[in-house]
């Protein structure tokens, strides 16, 4: 395979997943966060520096508006429901521990 084709079957893919994550708005960061270590945020950043490596210029918010395909306080108004302290103390505690 070539690296031309390589390119277009991972941008195809991020744009797959990126579909995935915007029609399952129920899926909370913090469930994606549990189970695989990254979340829609860590995806907008990820994007940003990606562009950065590049010489081009993302803004987090920017990239962020491309994964959750509207700005991200609106979808948190909309979608991000309240957690209990317990279960995002815990997430932090596993992070800062791996970390």
């Amino acid at each position: 395979m070539n690296a031309e084709t390589r390119t277009e079957i991972e941008a195809a893919v991020f744009r797959r997943l990126v579909e995935h994550l915007r029609d399952n708005p129920d899926v909370q960061n913090i469930d994606l966060m549990e189970l695989s270590g990254f979340c829609r945020n860590c995806l907008s950043k990820w994007y940003s520096a990606a562009a950065e490596e590049r010489g081009e210029t993302v803004t987090y918010e920017h990239a962020r508006q491309t994964v959750y395909g509207m700005p991200y306080a609106d979808w948190k108004a909309k979608y991000q429901e309240e957690q209990p302290a317990a279960r995002v103390d815990a997430l932090k505690d596993q992070f800062h521990n791996h970390s």
